[in-house]
């Protein structure tokens, strides 16, 4: 199969929105570049809708269940901040930049999710220290490329705040720059992430969101710029993308709550959990609902008929799925039931106090610390879908297409560097490519 691009850029601006389409084709490079482009404003992503999940379906082409990344965090109980799905080791089968490297490409990846330890040439993983004997630096070193870091360390470091926005995000821009004049990559996988952190933190429609999108519309007028000055445009290709959408929210669901309550989780006099029959999950808009005996059917049965009852009291839960149907869906066939929270509610963890907290007083001032706005729902629900936008070598000019999924993100790629992903739940996009 010809290569049809030397340059692939793939920009993934976590949290971009199909509702974000009108307001960005009003930004000057955002304007520019979606009139040159190919483009679906109306793109599926996976079941949850979660930046890990959703990442390592972008670079597989399968769906959570076939890639093996079905959640952010893994379920460890008794963890305030349990571990997430950080390295290459947790996706299954072979990924876009793995056959990238094995058809002698130098692969850049910036804070792509779930790329620790991978074999990225140039590595700076999304990984973060949260064990008291260990730091940021070292994690960070340890499970990429420890030159290519400490290269952009020595350069770009004082511009960050821990992982405060929008200094992250001006950190990892300021590395793809580094990265395109010095290291000139085959292909580069960048995670932008101030977007999605203003939605969380002040809801969908924040004047702070529309300010994020004015900082992504600067940024990608820079790499357009910094590749023109390389002598790189020419031969480049362009993918902008977004990995779900977002929904404001202001009350919680605490299931365990009422799985404790109801005798289904156990814990000591200290709070900690010995013991469980079943116990959910959080997928934040979603949530797993696990059992240790998946072929006990009185059980399963005993469960349903209580997440019924709890929602006749609560109204908080739009459906139940059973494990077949969440398989379905691309979810983890490992889970006895997926709950989907109605508009307005998300899930969390915890196993103590009330089981449904509300966010915001009566008079709108936020009474909780945690979030606005969030995602992991079906991407099936009202004005959830994300975009994606190809502009460059190997791209046709102007092509619209109505619909699409994430899984046919990976092959379509794949396809402009001129090798297959095999094993794929979607499909390439023909109409894009030249």
């Amino acid at each position: 199969m010809k290569r049809k691009t030397k340059h692939l850029f793939v920009l993934s601006f976590d949290g971009l929105s199909t509702l974000d389409f009108q307001y960005i084709c009003t930004l000057p490079n955002f304007s520019e570049f979606i009139k040159e482009a190919s483009y679906c404003k109306k793109v599926y992503s996976v079941y949850p809708t979660l930046t890990y999940p959703a990442h390592a379906t972008i670079v597989t082409g399968k769906y959570p269940k076939n890639h093996g990344v079905i959640n952010n965090t893994l379920l460890q109980p008794n963890r305030r901040s349990p571990d997430w799905y950080w390295y290459r080791k947790y996706v299954k089968g072979e990924t876009l930049y793995d056959k990238a490297i094995d058809n002698g490409m130098k692969v850049a990846a910036l804070l792509w999710p779930v790329t620790a330890k991978a074999r990225i040439q140039y590595n700076l993983p999304e990984i973060f220290s949260n064990r008291w004997w260990n730091n940021q630096v070292i994690v960070s070193l340890l499970n990429g490329s420890p030159l290519f870091q400490i290269q952009l360390t020595k350069r770009f470091s004082h511009l960050l705040e821990g992982i405060k926005q929008p200094n992250l995000d001006n950190f990892t821009h300021q590395s793809l720059l580094y990265t395109i004049e010095n290291k000139k990559p085959d292909m580069a996988l960048i995670h932008y992430v101030d977007l999605d952190g203003m939605r969380h933190m002040h809801g969908f429609n924040s004047k702070e969101s529309k300010e994020a999108l004015k900082r992504h519309d600067k940024r990608l007028g820079e790499i357009i710029e910094a590749l023109k000055k390389n002598n790189m445009y020419e031969d480049s290709t362009i993918i902008i993308l977004g990995d779900h959408s977002s929904l404001d929210e202001d009350k919680i669901i605490y299931l365990n709550v009422f799985l404790k309550e109801k005798g289904y989780i156990k814990t000591d006099a200290k709070g900690k959990i010995i013991d469980y029959k079943a116990i959910a999950k959080s997928c934040d808009g979603s949530a797993y609902l696990y059992v240790k005996d998946n072929k006990n059917k009185e059980l399963l049965n005993e469960l349903y008929k209580l997440i019924k009852d709890f929602n006749s009291e609560y109204n908080c839960i739009e459906e139940i799925y059973t494990r077949e149907e969440a398989s379905t869906f691309g979810a983890d066939p490992q889970c006895a039931f997926m709950l989907e929270a109605n508009k307005g509610y998300y899930f969390l963890n915890g196993i103590d106090g009330e089981v449904i907290q509300q966010i915001t007083s009566n008079e709108g001032e936020q009474v909780h610390e945690l979030t606005k706005a969030t995602h992991g729902y079906s991407p099936y629900k009202e004005d959830y879908t994300t975009v994606f936008m190809a502009s460059g070598k190997g791209i046709k000019k102007g092509v619209i297409i109505d619909k699409m999924n994430l899984v046919d993100e990976g092959p379509t790629m794949a396809k402009l560097l001129g090798f297959e992903l095999t094993e794929i739940d979607g499909r390439v996009v023909e109409e894009f490519l030249e």
